[in-house]
């Protein structure tokens, strides 16, 4: 028998049209799930700084550092907002390698992403993973997700990160402090974020995302610190990426090759 109208699936619009942050920044790191009008904004972020390919992988390595520093500490349960197209190894590889126990929410509000997260990410038999459709900018919706409180318990210290993200948010501020409020003391707040500070072609890349309708907001050292208020900000403070606690195998980099910050904070 046919599938009953109702039980049909929603169709779902990917706004292929449209460059989508995360597409763009799947194509720029080799990716295969992107469409045209993402390859043709990520051609011209390129062409105005043919360093950022270097910046986006000085940044996952970052990520990789954090969240592995941030599981040998002892925390187990981890909400990342963004998740961005899966490329392994991602969050979770890194921090159940540690803590198999460890339980991870991914949030992202492109359904693509979700689609591809949902088929590809698998964790441990012990821990869990899971995975949310929201929107960052409205943050009292995304820590209202049942699936949210299935997961983690806001009872227990939690790792929030924001990895190249609140460069999206005009209000940066304002979010970090909404998506702290819930959690209890000893959560960690890890973020990256592009400044003009380091590379000056972050100005034109910038400009290149905002009109084809991506609005990017870069950040000084001194605002990325005030998103720190009230946290415990950990050593090495807020440092451009490569000089945040690297590791003994890790290339070093001049600050100029990468444009984003990096800092992690414990909410006392």
């Amino acid at each position: 028998m046919p599938e009953a109208p109702q039980n049909r699936p929603t169709p779902i619009d990917l706004q292929t049209h449209r460059p989508h942050s995360a597409r763009v920044y799947d194509y720029i790191m080799g990716g295969k799930d992107n469409f045209a009008a993402d390859r043709e904004t990520a051609a011209k972020v390129l062409s105005n700084w043919p360093g950022l390919r270097t910046s986006m992988l000085a940044n996952r390595a970052c990520m990789h550092r954090m969240a592995r520093y941030l599981a040998e500490a002892g925390v187990q349960q981890f909400v990342d907002i963004g998740t961005g197209i899966p490329s392994s190894p991602n969050l979770h590889e890194v921090v159940q390698e540690s803590a198999p126990e460890a339980r991870i929410v991914y949030v992202d509000n492109d359904l693509i992403v979700l689609t591809h997260a949902r088929a590809l990410l698998a964790g441990t038999p012990e821990g869990r993973i899971a995975y949310i459709q929201a929107d960052m900018r409205s943050p009292d919706a995304l820590l209202g997700d049942p699936t949210l409180h299935e997961v983690i318990d806001l009872t227990r210290p939690v790792a929030l990160t924001v990895i190249a993200m609140l460069q999206f948010v005009e209000d940066a501020q304002g979010l970090v402090e909404a998506l702290l409020a819930p959690l209890p003391p000893g959560s960690y707040l890890a973020v990256t974020i592009p400044t003009a500070d380091l590379a000056p072609e972050s100005e034109e890349l910038a400009r290149e995302y905002t009109s084809s309708g991506i609005p990017m907001y870069l950040r000084t050292r001194a605002e990325v610190e005030c998103l720190f208020t009230g946290l415990d900000l950990l050593d090495p403070g807020v440092v451009p990426m490569p000089r945040w606690r690297p590791g003994p195998g890790d290339q070093p980099l001049p600050d100029t090759a990468t444009n984003m910050y990096a800092a992690v904070g414990r909410k006392p």
